[in-house]
C-alpha cells in the first residue's frame, strides 16, 4: 500500500513568485488528505496532476488566512464532479464558522456533504481502514493543532509453502491462520498460527506540526514518526522574533526531530524573508541537530515506504 507526500506550498505568511503557502496533499492508496489549504492550494494540484477531486478529509491546523484562503477554491471547485461521499473538515474552533461564512458570501453552490468538527481537546478525530488521525495542542497566537496520521501493525506474512508442507489443505483453513486461529490440518493435528505467519509489521505514521513554539510536549505527540513535516519557520539569529510570533526554528524543529526518533524530517512553513537559495541557512542549522534533516519545496514528492 504507498503512502506519499505531495508539499503544495511551504511558505509562510505570504506567497512568493517560487512559494505557495502552506498545504500538504497525503496519499495513501485511494485515500487522499489535504493537511491545510494556503494560497495556491489548486495551482500546485493542477500542476502535480494530482486526482485531488475525490480528497476525503482536510485537517487544518488554525484559521489564519495564510493556511485556509485556499480552501474555498477547493470546495467550489467540488462542485464540478460528481461527488457523492461528504467531505470531512477537522480543525480548531473558528473553521465551522469559516466555512459556512465562505459559503454564505461566495454563494457557493455544493452539491455533496460537507461535514465540520472543531477540535477543542486532543483526541482521535477521523478513523479509515486500518488508520486513525489524531489531533493534539500547539501553542501559537490563536488555538492550533498539529496532526498524525498512523497506522495499525500489519499482521505478519502468511507463507503458503510452510503450510502445505504441514498437510493444511488450501481453503478457508488458510483464512482461519492468517486471523490467528488454530487449525487441524489433514492428519488431525493442531497447526498453531505462529508455525505460517510470520511476526507482525509495523504501520507507517506521518506528522503535520507547524505554526507553534517549540514545546518538548511535540516530540511525545510525534514519536517514531516515518515522516514528520515540522516547521522551521527561522534561523538562529531570529530565535526572539520567533518567541514572540510563537513560531520555531529550524534547530527547534531538528530538536523535535531527534528527541521524537522520527526515521525522516522535512521542514515547512519557511519565513518569506528566506529567498530559496537562503534555505540552505535553515537546513545547515538544523542538521547541527538533526543530520538527515531535508527541505520542503512547492510540488516536492516524499515517499513513505513501510519500514520492515
Amino acid at each position: 500500500m504507498n503512502m506519499e507526500a505531495f508539499i503544495l506550498g511551504c511558505g509562510g505568511m505570504l506567497p512568493l513568485p517560487y512559494r505557495h503557502l502552506t498545504s500538504v496533499l497525503l496519499r495513501r492508496d485511494g485515500d487522499l488528505f489535504l493537511f491545510d489549504g494556503g494560497e495556491g492550494t489548486q495551482v500546485s494540484l493542477r500542476r502535480l496532476n494530482l486526482k485531488w477531486k475525490k480528497i476525503n478529509a482536510i485537517f487544518v491546523s488554525h484559521t489564519h488566512a495564510d493556511h485556509v484562503t485556499g480552501l474555498p477554491g477547493i470546495l467550489m471547485l467540488s462542485s464540478q464532479v460528481d461527488r457523492t461521499e461528504p467531505l470531512y473538515i477537522y480543525g480548531p474552533p473558528k473553521i465551522k464558522e469559516y466555512i459556512e461564512t465562505s459559503r454564505q458570501v461566495l454563494d457557493m453552490y455544493i452539491n455533496y456533504p460537507i461535514e465540520v468538527h472543531e477540535i477543542t481537546a486532543p483526541c482521535d478525530v477521523y478513523q479509515g481502514d486500518g488508520f486513525k488521525v489524531r489531533a493534539f495542542p500547539l501553542e501559537h497566537t490563536k488555538t492550533c493543532v498539529g496532526y498524525t496520521l498512523e497506522e495499525e501493525d500489519r499482521p505478519g506474512e502468511f507463507n503458503p509453502e510452510e503450510a502445505q508442507k504441514l498437510k493444511v489443505p488450501r481453503g478457508p483453513l488458510w483464512g482461519k491462520l492468517q486471523h490467528g486461529e488454530t487449525v487441524l490440518n489433514a492428519d488431525g493435528v493442531e497447526i498453531h498460527p505462529e508455525q505460517v505467519v510470520g511476526h507482525s509489521r509495523k504501520g507507517r505514521k506521518f506528522s503535520f506540526v507547524t505554526d507553534t513554539l517549540y514545546l518538548p510536549s511535540i516530540a511525545k505527540e510525534v514519536s517514531n514518526s516515518d515522516f514528520l513535516i515540522c516547521e522551521g519557520m527561522f534561523a538562529d539569529d531570529c530565535a526572539d522574533q520567533a518567541v514572540e510570533k510563537k513560531h520555531m526554528t529550524a534547530r527547534q524543529a531538528a530538536t523535535i526531530a531527534r528527541d521524537s526518533n522520527s526515521k525522516r524530517m522535512a521542514m515547512i512553513h519557511y519565513s518569506p524573508r528566506y529567498t530559496d537559495r537562503d534555505l540552505d541557512l535553515l537546513l545547515e542549522q538544523a542538521r547541527e541537530v538533526y543530520p538527515d534533516a531535508e527541505l520542503c519545496r512547492d510540488r516536492k514528492r516524499f515517499e513513505i515506504p513501510y519500514v520492515e
